[in-house]
């Protein structure tokens, strides 16, 4: 029997066991960020006496409870400040240090936990002999108001910095559950993959990673002035700047009043990394273009039909004045006319819009950065199922390939997968922990070239995976004006 107690720096845990592997719940990788600590960069945690009993999650960070219910199929969990808390998965089997793969989860930075049953990372350890990490990091308004911007003894970026913070308790701890410190992958889904091109450019997170795969996220911030914007929009709706004295409750309906207020539109998110001088000073996707993330291997990429996800037939479509303001947001002034053309003012035009601009060009961008750096595929996810929204290789549709976690969607499909899905699964996290245990995604299941900026050659998944070079390639010349 392997053993399901470890001694970890502040204390001893002692684990279950259960679908092949080992698992760890509930590990507490900082203090709780309540009181005095509100707003604050984390801190470590506190050592405990005898023997602490990891068999239960940690409370979620607060969020709205109608999208963890969707999320924990009903059954929300306990929601709490005291949320800095990450689990361990781990095969059955002992031997030489495996290789660990760190997941960093989606959810606009506003929802989601590490815990969600899609993320369960036991079947991914067991089959893959890898040790793999899922944490919780402060979100919304606890992590990512930016009230350093207001005064200098706040932080800016908690939760990027609550990431950091996991990854050095990984740095410290993960040999004693099995796992090789110098062989640490990040690996994150949407605001998960925004956080990994965060990380990748920030000086505090050098060395605690060594790979990273970037799941329909790459290079997302807002300026330094923007974030000051909201911060003193917060405290003028909150009616007060002692912002610790607030319950959890009015501030998660402050951040939806501000949420209102603001002229928010479909493309921009209120709570996001913010470009700050101590935390993040660079815009990810030019540090990384300057080597910042220099010898880091990357895997990168996107779901073809991502915004489908994001709307309904019903859903009203935008003037054309706000198409024209998002395309200049997003492309500068010279590019705005022609690529107007590629989307037209319609329903249809508006979701390709957002596929484009805040998951297609961004990867691009980001992968053509890092290329110059260090080795990078990419792929794009094409798969798609028959029921709505699911007829479309949706965002977040490529998570339970990834993990082999199949029972939601089969629930949300409502038919049955066949066996292409199921090879498809295999194939995916073939290619993910051939990366994670060397670094190179390639397998016997196929041959993915590197991406370079002559080529650009793609891996594209679906039921019969192919690679392709430069897919969409007059699109994708329009939006860089290249």
């Amino acid at each position: 029997m392997t053993k399901l107690t470890v001694q970890t720096r502040c204390g001893a845990l002692k684990g279950t066991a259960g679908r092949g592997a080992r698992t760890w719940k509930g590990i507490p990788y900082a203090k709780p960020p309540v009181g005095e600590l509100r707003f604050k960069a984390p801190e470590p945690p506190a050592p405990w006496d005898g023997v602490k009993h990891a068999d239960s999650f940690g409370p979620v960070c607060p969020q709205p409870d109608d999208m963890l219910s969707i999320s924990f199929s009903g059954d929300v969990p306990p929601q709490s400040e005291d949320c800095l808390y990450l689990n361990v998965f781990a095969p059955d089997s002992e031997g030489e240090k495996k290789p660990v793969m760190v997941w960093i989860h989606g959810g606009a930075f506003y929802l989601g936990a590490g815990s969600e049953p899609l993320y369960d990372g036991s079947a991914l350890a067991a089959d893959g002999d890898v040790i793999v990490v899922t944490l919780n990091y402060r979100l919304g308004p606890f992590g990512f108001l930016h009230l350093s911007s207001i005064h200098d003894t706040y932080s800016a970026n908690i939760g990027l910095l609550d990431q950091i913070a996991a990854l050095r308790w990984v740095k410290d701890n993960i040999s004693e559950f099995g796992g090789d410190p110098d062989n640490v992958t990040i690996f994150g889904e949407s605001a998960g993959g925004m956080s990994i091109a965060a990380l990748m450019a920030m000086p505090d997170a050098k060395g605690l990673f060594h790979k990273a795969i970037l799941e329909s996220g790459a290079s997302h911030t807002i300026p330094a002035d923007m974030a000051k914007d909201i911060a003193a929009a917060f405290i003028h709706e909150a009616g007060t700047d002692q912002l610790q004295e607030l319950s959890v409750n009015d501030l998660l309906k402050t951040a939806d009043k501000v949420r209102r207020s603001l002229d928010q539109n479909i493309f921009q998110l209120l709570f996001q990394p913010a470009i700050d001088p101590a935390t993040l000073p660079a815009e990810p996707v030019k540090a990384i273009a300057d080597g910042a993330a220099e010898g880091i291997p990357m895997i990168i990429g996107t779901n073809r039909d991502e915004a489908y996800l994001f709307f309904t037939p019903d859903t009203d479509i935008h003037s054309e004045k706000k198409q024209q303001d998002y395309l200049h947001y997003y492309l500068g002034e010279n590019c705005t006319e022609q690529a107007a053309d590629l989307y037209p003012h319609s329903l249809k035009g508006q979701i390709d819009m957002m596929t484009d601009l805040i998951f297609w060009r961004p990867a691009v961008a980001f992968a053509q950065g890092q290329s110059q750096h260090a080795p990078v595929w990419m792929y794009r996810f094409d798969w798609h199922g028959e029921t709505p929204p699911f007829h479309k290789a949706v965002h977040a549709l490529e998570l339970p390939f990834v993990f082999g976690n199949f029972d939601s969607l089969r629930k949300t499909l409502q038919e049955p997968l066949g066996d292409d899905a199921e090879q498809l699964s295999k194939q995916i996290q073939s290619a993910w922990l051939a990366f994670a245990k060397t670094g190179n995604p390639n397998t016997s299941h196929f041959n993915w070239p590197e991406y370079d900026t002559d080529s650009r050659e793609t891996l594209l998944f679906n039921t019969d995976t192919a690679v392709e070079s430069d897919p969409d390639s007059a699109k994708r010349r329009i939006l860089f004006q290249a």
